[in-house]
């Protein structure tokens, strides 16, 4: 079924272009990029009302005004959720809060577009579960589709590899902790000839605070296109992430299919994405990482593959453009009442 779908957002992320990109490959599809919170009502209602259904990223202020208007509307709307729009981090210490469940305006917001949304998705089980009881959402018109990651690595190349550890994430204070790039930092004073690179464009002062701790084998890139990720990916021994949440974990899975052996937390979705693929640090503390990586580098060319084949089986791109689309089309054709035949076949990839 042709569906032509109003898809809104507020951030072109590369998962987000992916699934604009799905969409459009059976659909009609329109994108309305929210930067601002200031919303032309009058144009966005005329956008709604010109379209059949509305597909969101995130449960925020960009996504509830389109949301409200199907509703109104009786046009059928679907929601992906899964990261600041579920998570309820309280501040502790050091470490800043994150989530808009903490609390407030952000969690009543989110709440209220989840509860109008027709159908909502998530991208992994963690994040499933932190709808239920973060959110309160109910279980009918909830949907597990796992991100699909696009293969642009290719296949491995024999030779070895560089003695370098990765990690990547914007450099910003709520990172510090969140994403673990203060751990992944002072870790390297451990392991003096073991290169450590922090791939990630510089947002606040948080920078200056990591080049203070650093040791001289720790090298900040600042933004790079994605070329030049993808050339880390394959010349890195490692991939850390030291998360304290993950929605899913699309950097450690594309640096899985590049050849990188996973060192990460078991926070969040990280499990679901590395399996037994990679190894669990005990903690995000600098001597658990330095640990965990000092036994990753150790890692043979067949561990290599079998982390690359994890992500080629399990997180396929076809597999999420498949239900995305039969979600949509579903939807549109039962005039916005979940269709129940796609949640066992979502559910467990």
């Amino acid at each position: 079924m042709d569906v032509n779908i109003l898809f809104v957002h507020n951030h072109p992320t590369s998962f987000v272009r992916q699934d604009l990109d799905a969409l459009r490959l059976r659909n009609r599809v329109t994108e309305l990029y929210l930067s601002s919170r200031r919303v032309n009502l009058s144009a966005l209602w005329k956008q709604v009302r010109a379209h059949d259904l509305v597909f969101g990223w995130f449960a925020s202020w960009h996504t509830l005004p389109p949301v409200l208007c199907a509703r109104v509307l009786n046009k059928p709307s679907v929601v992906v959720i899964g990261g600041y729009d579920l998570a309820n981090i309280p501040a502790s210490g050091t470490e800043l809060g994150y989530g808009h469940q903490r609390g407030g305006a952000k969690k009543w917001i989110s709440r209220a577009t989840m509860f109008l949304a027709n159908a909502l998705i998530t991208n992994s089980h963690y994040s499933e579960k932190e709808a239920w009881e973060n959110a309160g959402v109910a279980g009918k018109k909830l949907y597990v589709v796992y991100h699909g990651v696009p293969d642009v690595s290719g296949a491995l190349s024999p030779h070895a590899r560089d003695r370098m550890a990765i990690t990547v994430g914007n450099v910003e204070r709520p990172n510090l902790w969140r994403k673990g790039l203060e751990p992944f930092v002072r870790s390297a004073k451990l392991l003096p000839d073991v290169q450590f690179v922090v791939v990630g464009a510089w947002k606040d002062d948080a920078i200056a605070h990591l080049k203070a701790i650093a040791t001289p084998n720790v090298k900040f890139t600042g933004w790079v296109h994605d070329e030049a990720l993808l050339d880390y990916n394959r010349r890195a021994s490692v991939y850390v992430q030291a998360s304290r949440h993950e929605g899913f974990g699309m950097a450690v899975a594309e640096a899985m299919l590049a050849g990188c052996i996973p060192v990460v937390t078991s926070e969040g979705a990280l499990p679901e994405v590395v399996g037994d693929c990679g190894l669990y640090s005990a903690s995000a503390e600098p001597n658990d990482l330095a640990a965990a990586i000092g036994q990753a580098l150790q890692s043979s060319q067949s561990a290599r593959d079998r982390a690359r084949q994890r992500v080629l089986t399990q997180f396929p791109s076809s597999r999420r453009q498949a239900l995305l689309s039969g979600i949509v089309s579903q939807l549109a054709a039962r005039g916005g009442k979940p269709p129940e035949q796609f949640i066992s076949s979502s559910v467990r990839p």
